[in-house]
């Protein structure tokens, strides 16, 4: 293996702001907070959505919107209507 060429590989823990479980591992990730645990150094991440908290790994359903994008918009705007003819360029 080459010297000095591959990233420094870390203690990491990553922590799901939603639950707050932390999931203790090692990465090349760095980040400005640490935190001691069992007596070794680790830098702490939030992570937004975890296997902790994902609809698909918890098996709770969220609620899924069926009505469609352009629909929905019609709907809140209105519809728009387009004075007839060509628009005129300024030359």
């Amino acid at each position: 293996m080459k010297k000095d060429i591959h990233p420094q590989y870390n203690p990491v823990v990553f922590v799901d702001i939603t639950t707050g479980r932390r999931f203790i591992t090692r990465s090349t990730v760095r980040a400005p907070k640490t935190e001691v645990i069992d007596g070794v150094e680790h830098f702490v991440v939030s992570c937004g959505i975890t296997s902790d908290s994902h609809p698909f790994f918890t098996g709770k359903n969220q609620f899924v919107d069926t009505e469609g994008r352009i629909d929905k918009f019609q709907k809140r705007f209105g519809t728009v209507r387009r004075s007839g003819g060509k628009p005129k360029l300024n030359k």
